[in-house]
């Protein structure tokens, strides 16, 4: 399905991206970086067609989905602090010249 597909599909569920991600404990960006592959998963195209159908009929889908304990999924990349996965504890840090360019305690 065409990510444009996909909002009409929300839009006619009365819902916007944001409230379709909450719904279904999704980050809104992750579902908002689907408009550059212009196409979505099958299965959040369900979810939107059967939502929009459902509102069609007058049926409230919102306490069916309320009832379900869906677990939010972990975000991937980085993170804070973070590049390539490894924490940078030395980034910044000062770190002492080798000995070779030290100046010597007798000034020479």
């Amino acid at each position: 399905m065409t990510y444009e597909e996909f909002q009409r599909h929300v839009g006619k569920a009365g819902l916007t991206i944001k409230g379709f991600a909450e719904i279904v404990k999704m980050n809104r960006v992750s579902l908002s970086n689907y408009a550059r592959q212009g196409a979505v998963p099958g299965h959040l195209a369900v979810i939107a067609v059967l939502m929009g159908e459902m509102a069609e009929k007058r049926i409230d889908f919102r306490p069916v989905l309320a009832r379900l304990d869906i677990v939010p999924k972990r975000p991937r990349g980085a993170g804070i602090g973070k590049f390539g996965g490894d924490k940078q504890t030395e980034l910044f840090a000062v770190h002492e010249p080798p000995a070779k360019y030290r100046p010597s305690r007798d000034g020479h």
